[in-house]
């Protein structure tokens, strides 16, 4: 793949696209590249570079307008946090399909997607690579697999290229004991993603989203092929953190998932529309 001339940011409001917002020119070969921003929520003013367009997920003649001239997509936006089946399903899952089929029908090349730990929630806190069966910890983690499977289907079907990155623990710096093996720094985040939709050949890959933590519970192929190459490690933060944790005889204390394997966990089910 040659470097992406515009490049495609869905959820560009949120956390993690807001500082991809900040952060990822620093990580791109090409500084005309042409930043499309898009959300439902307010983007601010365009900064040199920038294209801001409002969209809504769940409407597929929306995201296939915004994606006419794109060449790679970073695909943000969903929910991002448990939610009822429902919501889960109309925005999640239905709004990932329209952001692929969309970049399909766009000729969109590459779709580097945000996927997340929680595919892969109910396993053990120890090492596991990318390619284990999914353990999916809420409807939200299906969510997830759901986009990966599709991921998969395009890439396969109409080699869109995909690179799905489970994100686990993105944060400014680590808050707990778990964030020493999850911790997603914004600066490796922007890396990470950068090289998503630039590194050249990628076909199909699953990777970690993850800093070059020393706990990690996520090995790390598929980072070579990309060239990521993290710069933050959490062990920086281990003494100020790896004594605030939950009872260790918990599930939510014993699964990579934490909280979220809670079956009494709802997450925003109830508390927003």
């Amino acid at each position: 793949m040659s470097e992406p001339r515009r490049i495609l940011i869905t959820g560009a409001a949120g956390e993690v696209g807001s500082a991809l917002r900040d952060r990822i020119r620093d990580f791109l070969p090409d500084s005309d590249t042409i930043l499309r921003l898009t959300d439902q929520r307010d983007l601010g003013a365009a900064r040199n570079g920038e294209e801001l367009v409002t969209a809504d997920l769940t409407d597929f003649g929306a995201v296939r307008a915004v994606m006419d001239g794109v060449d790679a997509v970073i695909h943000l936006g969903g929910i991002p946090d448990e939610h009822t089946y429902e919501r889960i399903r109309d925005v999640n899952v239905d709004g990932t399909y329209h952001v692929l089929e969309a970049a399909r029908q766009a000729g969109a090349r590459r779709v580097a997607f945000a996927s997340s730990i929680h595919a892969v929630g109910y396993y053990p806190r120890q090492p596991i690579a990318p390619d284990v069966p999914v353990r999916p910890d809420t409807f939200y983690g299906v969510s997830k697999v759901m986009g990966e499977a599709l991921g998969r289907m395009y890439f396969d079907r109409h080699r869109l290229e995909f690179v799905g990155v489970r994100i686990c623990s993105f944060q400014e710096r680590p808050k707990d004991a778990r964030h020493l093996s999850t911790w997603l720094s914004p600066r490796d985040a922007a890396q990470l993603f950068a090289r998503a939709v630039t590194a050249p050949d990628v076909g199909f890959r699953i990777v970690a989203g993850i800093s070059g933590n020393t706990r990690r519970w996520m090995t790390p192929e598929g980072w070579d092929v990309l060239g990521y190459v993290p710069q933050d490690n959490a062990e920086a933060y281990a003494a100020q953190v790896q004594d605030i944790h939950g009872d260790p005889a918990s599930s939510s204390e014993q699964r990579q998932g934490g909280i979220f394997v809670d079956p009494s966990y709802t997450g925003l089910a109830g508390k927003e529309p």
